[in-house]
């Protein structure tokens, strides 16, 4: 386990050449986003997810997030997208939203007892999107032990978590880009899988760091439940 200060040039490439092959291995690596520290994961690797859900002291009911590396990603890995979602991607991606949608069934992955959907969101941080960008597609969860607070510094997250993640991308405080009176530190998650019916709305999941009214405004509250 080791700490890069990514505000140090020398760090910052090593830790990243590091993170990037320990992606690779199967192990964990915990990166700034724009909310709060993620664990991140090969999100195609079954054995690295479950490492992901063992360090966190999650079981397989809760599957982690996908972060992806930009809007195209959307359409590779889930179907149908409702109109309504590519607006939101439109105003709210890179930044604190997380949409579930339906995962295409090609899929070879396994990210837990996700009943055939995906949660995904593009994150606005730097280091995140390189990285990203370098790996693909990562499963990340807030880098915390489930019960306890999300961690908003690289030391929290390492306090917690500890020895199970290889390598740890400290970039300061994460989360100092949205209002602090947003009810949760987190993104904002919406399920989005029945907008594909005529009928259907979109739920707000868990209110985030983009407010309610923010979604409603860009999907319009006939299509909100």
């Amino acid at each position: 386990m080791a700490m890069y200060d990514t505000g140090v040039p020398e760090q910052l490439l090593t830790g990243m050449r590091l993170a990037r092959g320990a992606i690779g291995r199967g192990e964990l690596v915990v990166i700034p986003t724009d909310t709060v520290y993620g664990v991140a994961a090969d999100a195609f690797s079954p054995a690295a997810v479950q490492r992901l859900l063992d360090a966190k002291g999650r079981d397989r009911s809760a599957p982690p997030p996908v972060l992806v590396p930009g809007i195209p990603t959307l359409d590779a890995l889930a179907d149908p997208i409702p109109e309504e979602v590519r607006a939101l991607v439109a105003e709210f991606w890179p930044g604190g939203l997380t949409v579930i949608l339906r995962a295409r069934a090609m899929l070879d992955w396994d990210l837990g007892d996700t009943r055939g959907t995906v949660a995904l969101r593009m994150p606005s941080d730097p280091i995140a999107l390189e990285l990203l960008a370098e790996t693909g597609p990562l499963a990340v969860s807030s880098a915390n032990r489930t019960g306890e607070p999300a961690a908003t510094t690289a030391a929290a997250a390492e306090a917690m978590l500890g020895d199970a993640v290889a390598v740890y991308l400290d970039a300061g405080t994460a989360g100092e880009g949205y209002p602090a009176a947003e009810p949760s530190t987190g993104s904002t998650i919406v399920d989005a899988t029945n907008l594909e019916h005529p009928d259907g709305r979109l739920r707000i999941v868990r209110h985030g760091v983009i407010p309610d009214a923010e979604i409603i405004r860009v999907v319009g509250a006939d299509r909100c439940a």
